[in-house]
């Protein structure tokens, strides 16, 4: 089983999210290191002038670098207490437009809406999550800078097992690896053996699909590795991860189709890694498990 996508209609629940959120006081994406006061390395930097001229002149001239994302997803991106756009991918890209003497302008949007809008030319990039895959790279291309695989999660003391999970009830997130990879492959190797398929319940966002296993409404569920583990985290003791981190695969960062984006994209990348900025920012997330060694720009 090959997982190549990261996120990628709304299952009943007797709990609405936010009744559920109130409940469990724990699984809500409006948390982090900037909210519950832990200590945090902020990262501001001046602009690098070889870095800057690389970047497109339509771009350039604007001063402002258009990037579409898409919270909840925390703590790549999602809401603070103020209703701003935070997290790891939040501060990585600032702290990139910055090398390149940009503003970063995020724009909130359906994650499958932001590709299109990138060739569109509404967006000049994304940064969300996106892992790179052959499907995406007929369509625009992309600049690498984490690793992240998947990991299942489920309520503290269920020890469940995604290699035998056969008539369980999974939660996702919709357009997701887990919702069009993970979790129908699983079903159907089990149906394929003469077991029960998964019951997969979909969710509009990643906090919906965390409460409803925290309130014990689902048997697991099934995300990126950074978000199980966020997840897990900020539940306080109600869930635990199960099973193991697979199918590792690079998440980047898309572009318009040969756009020389590309390049001042990698060289910020790159200079961020060079410098041990890069790790900090994902310190702060606790995130330093996914850090790559370079960045690339990868084409279909």
């Amino acid at each position: 089983m090959t997982i190549t996508s990261r996120r990628g209609l709304r299952a009943a629940m007797a709990l609405t999210a936010t009744a559920a959120l109130a409940l469990t006081g724990c699984t809500t994406n409006t948390e982090g290191p900037q909210d519950s006061g832990e200590p945090r390395d902020e990262v501001s930097l001046e602009t690098d002038e070889k870095i800057a001229a690389l970047v497109p002149a339509e771009i350039r001239d604007k001063g402002v670098i258009v990037i579409g994302t898409n919270p909840p997803y925390a703590p790549n991106e999602f809401k603070n207490e103020s209703g701003e756009i935070v997290g790891f991918d939040i501060d990585v890209m600032t702290a990139a437009a910055q090398l390149m003497g940009l503003r970063a302008e995020f724009r909130e949007s359906d994650f499958e809406k932001i590709i299109p809008a990138i060739e569109g030319g509404t967006m000049d990039m994304g940064a969300s999550s996106f892992t790179v895959n052959d499907e995406r790279l007929q369509t625009v291309d992309f600049v690498t800078y984490f690793e992240a695989g998947i990991q299942w999660a489920a309520a503290a003391g269920n020890d469940i097992d995604p290699d035998d999970a056969c008539g369980l009830n999974v939660a996702v997130q919709r357009t997701t690896v887990s919702d069009q990879e993970d979790v129908p492959a699983r079903s159907e190797a089990c149906v394929a053996a003469g077991k029960p398929a998964i019951e997969k319940v979909q969710f509009d966002s990643q906090d919906e699909a965390s409460t409803a296993v925290a309130l014990g409404k689902v048997d697991a569920m099934s995300a990126d590795s950074p978000i199980s583990a966020y997840a897990v985290k900020q539940s306080e003791g109600k869930m635990q991860l199960v099973g193991d981190v697979f199918d590792s695969a690079p998440y980047g960062w898309p572009v318009r189709k040969d756009s020389e984006l590309a390049a001042a994209l990698e060289a910020a990348a790159d200079k961020l890694i060079e410098t041990g900025d890069f790790e900090t920012i994902a310190q702060n997330w606790g995130l330093e498990a996914g850090l790559i060694d370079d960045a690339e720009i990868r084409k279909g």
